[in-house]
């Protein structure tokens, strides 16, 4: 994993989600609005009664239960691909319950360990998409989550592909950094998006831990001459919104590629530069995209340093190889994404490898005419994901899936598919 240093009792890793902005990222979500809650009562999916409670995830945030039939073109949808998902997290969510590492700040349920063990049982099998249908309508029930919190709202992030070098020259003089040694992680990188208001990692000491150095600071040499350079990049606005993505391929001057993945922050709050350029006057929320900020940028580069220091958050990279880079960019618990299947979600929450069904008329640009319905899997978190039905799609690698995700600012409903037997949850 690089080098880590010293660190508190928290070695869960974590993937691109981190500060993910996720493209719209930076524009402002909806106002908040009650969703009606609907009386409880015994639903019957695939000839299963389901109970009729209930389930209690917070004081303002509950899973009713729903049949399969309400959910919008659930017939429709690869439940072969979904199942493929669903088991990528499997073994490792499994493996970190057994090691004693939390894999978000929603427990990992023993039903859902039990639905995983089920579900891995057709490891290395072809599955039929009705075997894999009738997987998830016996095993899980879906539930509408209903909340007094702001309105679902649907972002996207992607593998940036971006020209790079492992030396510094006059083509490429701005390094990305590896994870500092005396780097520490105050909170575990599962539960960084849904407690990111506050320090999320600092900087240890001989008396203690302080706040780490700040995006300007470190831009302007905190972590210079300390050989933590780990590759270089042509301007500090790809190295921005590589951290904003949380992984990239780096194209090196030979035509070979090296993927890099997050492996830590400094710490500090996320604040988006987006919504800062809107509220100076820069943009109107209907004209930030991520096109149009990356431009702003870089049209001016002390103007666009400027702008970016108001985010003091800083990401570090590592290099993955072999095995881990022929898989591609990782969520949490090193989960292999796949890409339009998995999610990244706020795990307050949403406990990560829970299959949860996505809706959204309105994203046709990223699903079909009648709008985007997919059963994804939480594999991975941000800071800038906070909510019971905010999520970020991964739309997989290079400029095509980065046109996508940088226009997907879009409402969204979740249904939660729970394994039966889950408990009623309370924080």
């Amino acid at each position: 994993m690089g080098t880590r240093g010293k660190r508190d009792p928290v070695n869960v890793p974590v993937g691109p989600a981190l500060l993910r902005v996720a493209c719209m990222i930076l524009v402002a979500v909806a106002g908040a609005h009650a969703i009606p809650s609907s009386q409880a009562q015994t639903v019957v999916s695939s000839g299963r009664a389901v109970a009729s409670k209930p389930v209690a995830v917070t004081t303002s945030v509950q899973f009713t239960p729903v049949a399969f039939r309400e959910l919008p073109e659930w017939g429709k949808d690869d439940h072969a691909s979904a199942l493929a998902a669903f088991m990528r997290s499997c073994d490792l969510v499994i493996k970190a319950s057994r090691a004693g590492n939390k894999a978000g700040a929603t427990p990992t349920t023993p039903a859902l360990l039990k639905a995983c063990d089920d579900a891995l049982k057709n490891a290395g099998k072809p599955v039929a998409a009705a075997a894999a249908r009738a997987f998830f309508e016996t095993n899980f029930v879906p539930h509408a989550v209903v909340h007094a919190g702001p309105s679902g709202l649907l972002t996207g992030y992607y593998e940036p592909t971006v020209e790079g070098a492992r030396q510094r020259s006059a083509k490429f003089p701005i390094p990305l950094y590896r994870r500092p040694p005396e780097l520490v992680n105050l909170v575990e990188e599962t539960e960084r998006g849904a407690k990111g208001h506050a320090l999320t990692h600092g900087r240890q000491t001989g008396t203690g831990v302080e706040p780490f150095a700040t995006r300007a600071e470190i831009e302007q040499g905190a972590l210079k001459g300390r050989g933590l350079e780990l590759a270089y990049l042509p301007s500090a606005v790809d190295a921005f919104f590589l951290q904003v993505q949380g992984s990239g391929r780096i194209v090196l001057p030979d035509g070979s590629h090296m993927r890099i993945t997050y492996d830590g922050k400094n710490g500090h709050p996320y604040m988006s530069v987006g919504r800062h350029l809107i509220d100076s006057g820069h943009f109107t929320v209907a004209s930030m995209s991520l096109a149009a900020l990356s431009d702003w940028l870089k049209a001016d580069a002390e103007r666009g340093r400027r702008a970016m220091w108001q985010n003091k958050s800083y990401v570090f990279f590592r290099e993955l190889t072999g095995d881990e880079a022929t898989r591609g960019p990782q969520g949490v618990l090193h989960i292999p994404l796949a890409t339009g299947r998995s999610l990244a979600v706020d795990t307050g929450v949403h406990a990560i490898g829970t299959p949860i069904y996505v809706s959204s008329p309105a994203l046709t640009h990223a699903g079909s005419a009648t709008g985007f319905n997919r059963l994804m899997v939480a594999h991975d978190v941000g800071s800038a994901i906070k909510g019971p039905e905010r999520g970020d799609i991964y739309f997989g690698s290079g400029a095509d899936a980065g046109k996508i995700a940088g226009v997907t600012k879009h409402p969204g409903r979740f249904f939660v598919l729970l394994p039966h037997g889950s408990p009623t949850r309370t924080p």
